[in-house]
């Protein structure tokens, strides 16, 4: 390997710094992966903004990334196949903080194998979301042939949702979009039932989609309104799972609907600072979808491919939120 790699830094400015820095070496548990395509994440256009120094930032300097693919050039010392860890050559896809560079450490627990029907380009848009949308089933307590109401669904996550809850076997799928024009997306992607929440309202049309009796679980991307309005329209012993606040944070609920209907509510953030926990999502995930992922059921929409040096447009890309789909930078 190289002893200076590339890599994309946040908090010099309103867009990422390429600065050369040197290749990182793996500790114990650790890989090393030559990245090829790195994936970019609403979180991206947050830390961004949040670190700006010229727009009242922190001006805190970090490397950016979340999301990668590519193949391991190195193990940690005293790791080995027999700790559970991948072996050099690998193709792998996975999460860890500072991927946006050509050599990304991880934690070994947090990649996944890629199938040989995925190239790095598709393989690095699925880390979050195949961890995201199965862990928050997961949390629900989902079962094949439920019903799943998915908010937001055009997102990229959402959308990665869709495929795994049909992937899953779920009964009748619920997707919601602000846009009609984006409803056969969310068919193509296996929805049943497509909301247009701009036109229609959203306990009212799951509860006529579900005989008046509403969804087992609803996963909820959107936050605010949104989520307050999922819990009139998930069925009694049903449960709520908020992932992101597509809208904002803050919502005012109506306890009748909760406690009359006995719901579960939960929220998921499936973050870095328990890695073990992370680990365990991880591996399930890619237990229960990695066969769904290799014939195709279970696959990213990719809105664009820029190259690594382009990484501004990307970041511009990212924060119109024009994008239909993961926006992807290839790695030389």
């Amino acid at each position: 390997m190289p002893t200076t790699m590339t890599a994309l830094f946040g908090g010099t400015g309103p867009d990422w710094t390429p600065r050369q820095v040197p290749v990182p070496a793996p500790g114990p548990g650790q890989v090393v992966v030559r990245a090829r395509a790195v994936a970019l994440n609403n979180a991206d256009a947050s830390m961004l903004a949040a670190a700006d120094p010229t727009a009242g930032g922190t001006g805190e300097e970090y490397q950016a990334g979340f999301e990668f693919a590519g193949e391991i050039t190195a193990v940690g010392e005293g790791s080995g196949a027999g700790d559970g860890m991948p072996v050099a050559g690998t193709r792998v896809m996975g999460t860890a903080p500072g991927s946006f560079a050509q050599y990304v450490v991880a934690d070994h627990r947090h990649v996944l194998p890629v199938p040989d029907e995925l190239g790095h380009e598709e393989a690095c848009a699925l880390p979050t979301g195949l961890l995201t949308e199965h862990g928050a089933l997961a949390v629900a307590g989902f079962r094949a042939g439920q019903s799943v109401l998915i908010t937001g669904a055009t997102s990229s996550i959402g959308l990665i949702g869709v495929r795994i809850a049909r992937a899953l076997d779920a009964g009748r799928i619920i997707a919601t979009t602000r846009n009609a024009a984006k409803s056969e997306l969310l068919v193509d992607a296996g929805a049943d039932t497509v909301v247009v929440t701009g036109e229609q309202d959203l306990t009212q049309a799951v509860l006529a989609a579900t005989g008046g009796e509403g969804v087992d679980v609803a996963l909820d991307h959107v936050g605010g309104r949104t989520f307050a309005d999922c819990l009139p329209a998930t069925r009694t012993d049903g449960a709520v799972v908020n992932i992101g606040r597509l809208d904002r944070a803050a919502s005012t609920i109506d306890l009748d609907a909760l406690a009359y209907r006995h719901l579960r509510l939960h929220g998921v953030s499936f973050g870095f600072s328990r890695p073990a926990e992370l680990g365990r999502v991880i591996a399930t995930a890619g237990e229960r979808l990695l066969p769904a992922v290799a014939d195709g059921c279970v696959r990213p929409l990719i809105d664009s491919t820029l190259a690594f040096s382009t990484a501004a447009r990307a970041a511009a890309r990212l924060r119109s939120h024009q994008a239909h789909g993961k926006i992807i930078l290839s790695v030389p």
